[in-house]
């Protein structure tokens, strides 16, 4: 079903905003606008609910309620249990509180596979393992492409493997990698899995469940939500996994991996990002909220299809776009199909700081820099202190935004150019 953009922006109150009214949004990959449910929660809460939860006065009560729910509502549309969803301050600080917690798990002369297509959250934090004598090893994209070939990583598995940990899509290059059958194959070695999801969870929350991850990471700031970030643990692995948490709070699983207390009010108003999708599935031909396991599971995949068919020919105009101009360099695959709705490149003849700021002159936000993956840069010949542009579209960008900013970047390259 055709997605309804006009009823898309009605739930958004940055699209109202008067400051905003002459930008063009593309760089959601940085940060997403967040949903009206996510703001008005956010909001009552800090009004009324602004106490310390889990007390039997009402106030207290009802603020444990709303975290409980939240936690509850985003698992069903990871399709997990509610007892599986962690909250932390950041996807990268979630990341380093997890990998301290393998300590248990891991130990002198076990081997990890990481990848250099990673932001460096999903990277840095397990290379400092070598320090205690785990040997990493470093599965790495193909310089032209920013791919990972899975027949390398077929290579780097060896009976001494213990944990791989990759994207579900880089934030530069963008390519969606097969989550699915990675894990499966690691599986069957024996091997944990751990997802950084951040560059592809906007598009459409995974089905965790169905990708088979053992943890599965991703920033809500960045899925039309408050700044937390959230891990889904599978429960069989949280139980081998150290304390992080208080030493008399153990037995709590929720605790073990928050070292310190949650942003109860963040963690609340995250519920409003399932309000949000019920509303999208509501309004495109399904009335009725689902109530047993299945039909979650129905409507989680019809919000998913949604995102995406709306995104896609955004996508594929952009890209055709770009691969028209032969004084571009575009990272990553061109098919719109193999890649999350995000767009990096580089020119040979102006500044990525350049083009950015020029854009932002002409109404369109976009963003420049390394955007933490330095290593991916480097593997694929582009200097990382000089970086790439970056325009990143989520499903309530429109195709007048596209083809605006695709006309304002051809006049900047052709001023450019022109330039003594």
């Amino acid at each position: 079903m055709k997605l309804d953009l006009d009823f898309v922006r009605q739930q958004f109150p940055a699209f109202a905003e008067a400051s905003l009214a002459q930008h063009a949004f593309f760089e959601n990959a940085g940060g997403s606008y967040a949903c009206g449910p996510v703001v008005s929660r956010l909001g009552e809460y800090y009004r009324r609910l602004k106490v310390q939860p889990y007390y039997a006065f009402p106030a207290s009560t009802e603020a444990g309620e709303w975290m409980d729910a939240a936690r509850a509502r985003l698992a069903e549309y990871l399709g997990v249990t509610a007892q599986e969803v962690h909250f932390g301050p950041s996807t990268s600080q979630n990341t380093y509180v997890l990998a301290q917690a393998l300590r248990t798990v891991l130990k002198a002369g076990d081997e990890i596979i990481v990848t250099n297509q990673d932001h460096e959250a999903n990277s840095g934090c397990w290379r400092r393992l070598a320090a205690q004598g785990v040997i990493v090893r470093e599965w790495r994209a193909d310089p032209q492409t920013g791919a990972l070939d899975e027949a390398q990583l077929d290579r780097l598995l060896t009976g001494r493997t213990r944990l791989l940990t990759m994207p579900h899509a880089s934030n530069v290059v963008a390519h969606i990698n097969p989550v699915a059958r990675i894990v499966a194959r690691a599986r069957q070695a024996g091997v944990i899995t751990v997802i950084d999801g951040v560059a592809w969870a906007p598009h459409g929350l995974p089905d965790v469940a169905a990708l088979g991850a053992d943890v599965y990471l991703f920033s809500l700031y960045k899925t039309y939500g408050p700044h937390q970030g959230v891990m889904v643990v599978r429960a069989e692995l949280l139980s081998r996994l150290a304390n992080e948490g208080h030493y008399f709070n153990e037995r709590e699983a929720l605790k073990r991996l928050v070292p310190a207390g949650p942003d109860h009010a963040q963690i609340a108003a995250a519920r409003g990002i399932a309000e949000y999708f019920d509303a999208l599935d509501a309004h495109h031909g399904e009335p009725s909220a689902p109530t047993t396991p299945a039909g979650q599971s129905a409507r989680a995949e019809r919000v998913r299809r949604l995102l995406r068919s709306a995104e896609l020919p955004l996508l594929a105009t952009m890209l055709e776009h770009l691969a028209a101009r032969r004084d571009i360099r575009l990272l990553g695959p061109a098919a719109a199909q193999e890649r999350a709705a995000t767009v990096s490149f580089v020119t040979n003849t102006i500044d990525p700081g350049q083009v950015v700021r020029a854009l932002a002159e002409r109404g369109f936000m976009a963003g420049h820099g390394n955007f933490y993956a330095v290593r991916l840069l480097e593997a694929m010949n582009v200097n990382p202190d000089r970086g790439a542009v970056r325009l990143s579209l989520l499903h309530y960008n429109s195709p007048g935004e596209v083809a605006g900013v695709m006309e304002a970047l051809d006049q900047i390259l052709a001023q450019h150019a022109r330039s003594p």
